[in-house]
């Protein structure tokens, strides 16, 4: 079987063998009952790894053009007849998934200068590790048991007090406890839309939510995202157009620009709301990571319209999953409803280390910390980007990303390329635009950025 795969496209392999493999299939094998060759010896003629042929293997059964007899090996389904003519497309829930997975299946040794998490040596384990060896010592129930639906009522009275300093009055009773961002989400876009709903995202902004958009059905329409926030003229020419049920806003830190909402276009923003009837889900889970409080859409709203998002995953741990959506008061129960459906609860262990951690001071000790450690990185990346001749579309303030493009044109698959050259991650930038558009511009983890390899790869795309 003579198969096209590329080891340093940005499509992955195994993806690439799943095309491959069904285009040969529609070319030799739609009968059915011819034997594909086997997971060793397909990896060892292409030099890929075993994970990659399983992977595409798995997928082919999958969609029903392929059948697994164990111990036998791989073969062509008796239905592939009916099945080869329909064409392997990929979606654009596919296209965010494969995104991802280029990130989460790298070479752990790859510098993931692309990724939306802090390296591992970043971590702070110490005070992390005493607060797991806390609960598991004097919590019987933390270790076995379902939390509470909602959540701790202690942790959401803690959570209640960090968000004084934002001007964000929220009761207790308010706030619902999460598997982390995502999970708050995926919870809201279950409870809020519907499919064929219209939804109104920042462009470029989040992928995982677009691939969440899509999975339900919901139409999505970019706004552009400028460095104040959302494009306020396009927005008023959008709403003219269409009448959007949600907005998702990225207030502080914006993914993946780096770019933070200013007064003016928050204060627009919201009576833009009110005047076309459509609610606001505010991501702020890079809120830790701002040495100064700025404004936040759902301080002057008071929880009207805005849905509010946090989270610790980013600041604290990404396996330790613990978020939060402060919420109109309306709407509290019916989330909460949704929530123990899908699934019961939230981690309590996790919780309760988190409240430990919030309770001793070592969280706030720990995010004062990260602020400095960031900030000097953005400052060290800002210079090293202006250097190399790179164009950065807003100077962040803070956090993680930076949003920038080579001073030169360089063709996407040339840049994957020299990215696998010097053994280094990206996110593909077209995957932050809703509708895929073709981009030169780069999500750049600045936490990343003193690794020699990433000023290697930064001159040489230069």
């Amino acid at each position: 079987m003579k198969l096209e795969v590329n080891r340093h496209a940005t499509t992955p392999i195994a993806q690439q063998l799943d095309v491959g493999i069904r285009a040969w299939i529609a070319a030799h094998g739609a009968g059915g009952g011819r034997r594909l060759p086997s997971i060793r010896r397909l990896a060892a003629t292409h030099h890929i790894s075993r994970n990659a042929v399983i992977e595409a293997y798995e997928r082919l059964v999958a969609s029903g053009l392929v059948r697994s007899r164990p111990g036998s090996g791989f073969y062509v389904a008796d239905s592939a007849a009916a099945l080869v003519s329909q064409p392997a497309a990929t979606s654009g829930l596919e296209e965010v998934t494969n995104g991802l997975w280029g990130l989460f299946s790298a070479n752990e040794h790859a510098l993931k200068l692309g990724c939306g998490w802090l390296p591992s040596d970043w971590r702070e384990g110490d005070d992390l590790t005493h607060a797991i060896r806390q609960v598991a010592r004097k919590s019987r129930s933390g270790i076995f048991e379902y939390s509470t639906p909602q959540g701790p009522q202690d942790l959401r009275g803690l959570i209640q007090e960090r968000l004084r300093p934002l001007a964000i009055t929220a009761d207790a009773q308010q706030i619902v406890m999460t598997g982390g961002g995502s999970h708050s989400l995926d919870l809201l876009v279950r409870m809020l839309l519907e499919p064929g709903d219209v939804v109104f995202v920042e462009s470029p902004g989040y992928y995982n939510l677009f691939g969440l958009l899509h999975l339900q059905r919901i139409r999505v329409i970019g706004v552009p995202r400028l460095a104040d926030g959302p494009d306020i003229e396009r927005l008023e020419v959008l709403l003219a157009e269409h009448r959007p049920k949600l907005f998702y806003i990225n207030s502080v830190f914006h993914n993946p620009t780096g770019s933070t909402l200013t007064p003016a276009v928050a204060h627009r923003v919201l009576q833009l709301a009110e005047q076309h009837d459509f609610q606001i889900i505010e991501d702020d889970i890079y809120a830790d990571f701002q040495h100064t409080p700025t404004t936040r859409l759902a301080a002057l709203d008071g929880l009207s319209r805005v849905f509010y998002l946090g989270s610790f995953s980013k600041s604290l741990s990404s396996s330790l999953r613990v978020g939060f959506v402060a919420a109109p008061v309306a709407w509290v129960q019916r989330l909460v409803d949704i929530k123990m459906l899908t699934s019961i609860s939230a981690s309590r262990f996790a919780e309760q280390v988190v409240t430990t951690l919030l309770q001793n001071g070592s969280y706030r000790k720990l995010t004062e910390r990260l602020r400095i450690k960031l900030a000097n990185q953005m400052a060290m990346a800002l210079t090293m980007l202006k250097n190399a001749g790179w164009e950065v579309y807003t100077q962040p303030a803070g956090g993680m990303f930076v949003w920038a493009k080579p001073p030169v044109a360089i063709a996407p698959e040339t840049l994957s390329e020299l990215a696998n050259r010097w053994k280094i991650t990206l996110s593909p930038g077209h995957l932050f635009f809703a509708d895929h558009q073709p981009t030169p511009w780069l999500r750049l983890n600045v936490a990343y950025i003193q690794d020699p390899r990433a000023k290697g790869f930064i001159e040489a795309a230069s």
